[in-house]
């Protein structure tokens, strides 16, 4: 039987193409793997598996019973609802260590960088395996929309290093106009309220209270008109209403690098003062790109207190 190799809920480009890549790796290793997603890619991954001839993971709402890599995440609030009766093996991540435990010793590759993909290829290159044209291709991508290309205070060197031999491999020239046209696909707005806040969107447990927040990237703010924002706030609400204590949307402008805050609160207050703007019609917070480095840590110290 197959391991499973998986990403978290509402599945990103980093996601979807961590679990391809490390599921490749694993297979060099001579370990059975497959690579599994929660939920189906959104446009820019749509976009990146299609270029580089990929087919999508195999979608999954259940681990019961099942030997399990996660990649991207090590949250429960990320993983299926059934994660306890999973075994867990291992864990590729760049993000604060959750809250995910293993009943057994597992292999863990976690480092401060700015992609899941960029220790991938750490990963590789310590097994020395090769990694095919057309997956090196998926994994630059997935670099250059974690890191923002390069612009998100997330980025290091490595990621950088490793975007430079990965973009050797694929044999693409040009990794500006790859990541532009990556995010114009990114950009596509055409879909529900409901499903934009969803596309990027993850739960955390701060301070014993579920806060939801989500993050859509955009060319540029101005795609988002009045009643586009309005319905997005409504919506918010909706979601907040499900049990969570706050529901939050980051709307980042790419190109101005910096972002608009949406809220929907038990507390909106402390929400908006741990994240260094005030209650107005625009909540707009510049610099800010990354929720895991700059919406994330903020939020947590203030309902830690």
């Amino acid at each position: 039987m197959s391991v499973l190799v998986l990403g978290h809920k509402n599945p990103d480009t980093d996601s979807i193409v961590a679990a391809l890549s490390y599921a490749h790796v694993l297979k060099a290793r001579g370990i059975d793997a497959e690579a599994a997603a929660q939920g189906e890619p959104a446009p820019e991954t749509e976009f990146v598996l299609k270029k580089f001839n990929l087919k999508a993971p195999k979608v999954i709402s259940s681990v019961a019973d099942k030997e399990v890599y996660l990649v991207d995440y090590s949250d429960l609030a990320q993983a299926p609802e059934d994660f306890s009766k999973a075994k867990l093996l291992g864990i590729v991540d760049h993000h604060k260590l959750g809250d995910v435990t293993s009943d057994t010793p597992l292999e863990c590759w976690i480092q401060p960088y700015g992609c899941a993909n960029t220790i991938v290829k750490m990963v590789a290159d310590y097994y020395n395996v090769a990694i095919p044209a057309d997956l090196a291709g998926a994994m630059l991508c997935a670099i250059l929309s974690d890191t923002v290309l390069f612009k998100s205070p997330t980025c290091t060197e490595f990621d950088k290093k490793a975007a430079a031999e990965l973009a050797k491999i694929a044999s693409v020239a040009d990794t500006e106009s790859l990541g532009m046209d990556m995010f114009k696909a990114k950009s596509n707005l055409d879909a529900s309220p409901r499903d934009l806040i969803f596309r990027d969107f993850k739960d955390f447990d701060m301070g014993g209270k579920k806060i939801g927040i989500g993050q859509l990237e955009l060319i540029s703010l101005s795609m988002v008109t009045p009643e586009l924002k309005k319905a997005l706030q409504n919506e918010l609400n909706a979601v907040k209403a499900e049990g969570r204590h706050s529901a939050i949307l980051v709307l980042t402008d790419i190109m101005k690098e910096g972002s608009e805050l949406l809220v929907s609160s038990d507390d909106e207050n402390k929400v908006i003062e741990a994240l260094g703007t005030k209650k107005a019609d625009v909540m707009w917070m510049p610099g800010v790109m990354s929720r895991k480095k700059q919406v994330v840590p903020p939020l947590q110290g203030a309902f830690k207190a």
